[in-house]
């Protein structure tokens, strides 16, 4: 599964955003814009953005976070694939790409998530 992630400007030149780096992505069913909002964090960055949920910013082929909402537990894992600009395409990890990243201590996974060995995909 591929998404859009749309990253905020930054006033400050930093570029979050770099291939096959790894996005951790979270719900936000408080969030008062959107009841199936995602957030994306990055090692180093914090939060850089939100998946694209709206049919004017969702690039074609890829999934809204709406359609990703209930795939995915309260945090997961994607890795970017593609960039342009503040936009950039990314793969949500299947179980055996996930498996990976949590073998590979040197993987942001690490980083990201307090107990990585307990995530699971739902799809």
């Amino acid at each position: 599964m591929y998404i859009t992630v749309i990253a905020f400007e930054d006033m400050h030149g930093a570029k979050p955003l770099k291939l096959e780096g790894i996005i951790k992505l979270v719900k936000e069913p408080d969030n008062k814009y959107d009841a199936e909002a995602i957030s994306c964090e990055m090692r180093h960055f914090g939060k850089i953005g939100y998946l694209a949920n709206s049919t004017h910013s969702v690039i074609k082929g890829t999934m809204s976070s709406g359609r990703l909402y209930d795939k995915i537990t309260d945090e997961y894992f994607a890795k970017i694939k593609f960039i342009n600009g503040k936009l950039a395409i990314a793969k949500v990890l299947d179980s055996d790409e996930y498996i990976a990243e949590i073998e590979n201590p040197e993987s942001d996974v690490h980083y990201l998530s307090e107990n990585p060995s307990e995530l699971e995909l739902k799809y």
